[in-house]
């Protein structure tokens, strides 16, 4: 039997690959996005894949429009990647984020529940719902402490998941994910905003680039490799939470120089400290532990922050080139 995979935000970064993933193991795949007709779903071009994925419209927000593509598509897997994705712009858009993160995970157990398909549910966690975890990796077992309205949204939607699991028997799993990395990544996004400034400035720029706290520590990794791990939960016997991660974090200042070291240039004479893009509240540390999601699905980070960098650096630098 060929399982039909439901992505919902399939023109995001990790709702690309992932698309990509499923096709390539032979998968029907669906996307969704708020208005099908109008989007340009350019990852998904990006990727050679726009013409194999089948798209609709809908709305998280909207329980009714849920429910209309759940019936119409039937799916085997639903994996959630929808929402706001930005922890800087959650602040200017506080009721935005908790109504697509929350609601709309709210919206899509209840329709499952609902329907009464066996349907397999991936929920996009994230890493900001810890908080400051001080020095230590943070596991599955590691208290929320959100810190944003971002993390406050991705937090009330882990344990959504966890409630329609634990209260109706629904296989629900919430991948809490760390920074994942790739040239897919929007340039709202701090880390692609330095790939971009120092592929100009290696072909002739002048200008300076712009950071707030670059003394910040990610754990960052690759997102081909994250969405991996989310079909492989939901390809266990039982469904359960798991932490991704690279293990290892890096300041934003040493991603920074590696980013400039790919093309033979010094950062310090072109980084400077923004006040201006500072966040109200900021985490010093975050790393993560993926112990769990190596014993149990077999999964392990093969790329490190190093790596990320050289290969987004490669992507743009080609990009660019293809471009001109």
């Amino acid at each position: 039997m060929t399982k039909k995979a439901l992505i919902c935000g399939v023109s995001g970064q990790d709702g690309a690959y992932l698309a990509q993933l499923l096709l390539n193991k032979g998968y029907i795949v669906c996307g969704t996005s708020r208005d099908a007709q109008m989007s340009s779903f350019r990852n998904l071009v990006r990727l050679g894949i726009r013409e194999q994925v089948k798209l609709e419209s809908m709305s998280l927000n909207d329980f009714r429009s849920v429910l209309q593509v759940l019936m119409k598509i039937e799916p085997d897997e639903v994996y959630n990647l929808a929402g706001q994705s930005s922890v800087g712009l959650s602040f200017e858009q506080p009721v935005e984020t908790l109504e697509s993160i929350a609601t709309g995970t709210l919206n899509l157990l209840e329709a499952i529940r609902f329907t009464g398909a066996p349907i397999k549910l991936y929920n996009a966690g994230s890493s900001e719902c810890f908080g400051d975890i001080g020095d230590r990796p943070a596991d599955e077992t590691t208290p929320f402490r959100p810190r944003s309205p971002y993390a406050v949204a991705k937090a009330a939607a882990f344990w959504e998941v966890a409630n329609y699991r634990e209260a109706y028997g629904i296989f629900a799993c919430s991948g809490i994910l760390f920074n994942h990395e790739s040239p897919l990544r929007p340039q709202r996004f701090v880390t692609q905003k330095i790939i971009a400034a120092v592929t100009r400035i290696a072909k002739g720029s002048n200008e300076q680039l712009h950071l707030g706290n670059i003394s910040i520590e990610r754990d960052w990794g690759w997102a081909p490799e994250y969405v991996e791990a989310m079909h492989l939960m939901l390809q266990q016997d039982k469904p359960d939470d798991y932490a991704i991660a690279t293990g290892e974090s890096y300041s934003l200042e040493a991603f920074v120089a590696e980013a400039f070291a790919c093309v033979g240039l010094d950062w310090r004479d072109r980084v400077i400290t923004d006040s201006s893009l500072l966040r109200p509240t900021d985490l010093a540390i975050s790393r993560g532990n993926p112990t769990k999601a190596k014993k149990h699905l077999g999964w392990q980070a093969q790329y490190k922050m190093p790596d990320v960098v050289r290969m987004m650096v490669e992507a743009k630098m080609n990009d660019d080139d293809v471009r001109e």
